[in-house]
């Protein structure tokens, strides 16, 4: 009955996905059946680590935490919990040998986010980058090579660099909710209450070098994987594309999207590309 308990907790990863993020969602159905399950477990563990530091203001945040990073650790031991979202990720992470490294600095950047509100120097910014975006790149390479050391390490910085990309554009986009109701700025040197053309276009240029040595490495990603990974990097460069060409008064006092009708536009667009091997 541990198999039943295990499909039923796959599927509440896969739920949470879909209700999150409907995007993600999309480009991870685009993987290969061996490889998309997993993906969705390791979302589903970010998820729900995020939305204790993002959402829950009427409850106690900080001992939320001290509970989800306790039954994390008692299902990483165990390889068991009876929490479904943490049950499914140990499952992946015990399947191809997760480095628990990867899981440490994830857990460490969201504990900042319980506390700190201001990233004033680029080494801090940096370092909380690396653990609430990069980390998930390369826990999602190391399910995308399915043990192949030698392709991971190859692949290493693109995935991190995609990692920041999705994130940081993220950031841009949420200017207003993150400033307004959580209190946070993310991206140092950038006065946000003040943010002008120049200052959105160097975060814009920054993000876009990310995208670049990113694409470098979708390229070279196993072909059962290549489809999806390109859908979420199209996506959030049509994102981008669209924050370029907002006023940055607009981008604080709204949240851009990509209209669904634009979604299946670039899911169809990817897959033809990739047919065809144009990536």
């Amino acid at each position: 009955m541990k198999n039943l308990f295990d499909h039923v907790s796959e599927q509440c990863s896969q739920l949470v996905t879909k209700a999150y993020s409907t995007s993600f969602s999309t480009a991870t159905a685009l993987l290969a059946p061996s490889v998309r399950s997993h993906i969705f477990n390791i979302y589903g563990f970010v998820r729900f680590a995020d939305e204790i530091v993002d959402s829950f203001h009427d409850y106690d945040k900080e001992q939320l935490f001290k509970n989800f990073e306790r039954d994390l650790a008692e299902a990483l031991e165990h390889k068991i919990s009876l929490n479904p979202i943490l049950n499914s990720f140990q499952y992946t992470f015990h399947t191809f040998n997760i480095d628990y490294d990867l899981v440490a600095a994830f857990m460490k950047s969201m504990r900042m986010d319980l506390t700190k509100s201001t990233y004033r120097s680029v080494e801090e910014y940096k370092e909380y980058i690396y653990g609430s975006a990069d980390v998930v790149g390369l826990m999602c390479l190391t399910v995308f090579v399915e043990g192949d050391k030698e392709r991971y390490t190859s692949l290493k910085e693109s995935a991190m660099a995609l990692g920041s990309a999705f994130q940081k554009v993220n950031f841009l986009r949420d200017l207003k909710v993150d400033f307004e109701n959580l209190g946070r700025t993310y991206f140092p040197n950038a006065n946000l209450e003040a943010l002008d053309e120049a200052s959105k276009q160097a975060i814009i240029d920054e993000i876009e070098a990310d995208f670049n040595l990113g694409f470098e490495g979708i390229q070279k990603l196993p072909a059962t994987v290549r489809l999806g990974v390109y859908t979420a990097y199209r996506y959030y460069k049509r994102l981008l594309d669209r924050l370029k060409n907002t006023p940055p008064l607009e981008i604080k006092n709204s949240r851009i999207r990509v209209p669904n009708y634009e979604k299946l536009g670039l899911v169809a667009q990817s897959y033809f590309e990739i047919k065809f091997q144009r990536v």
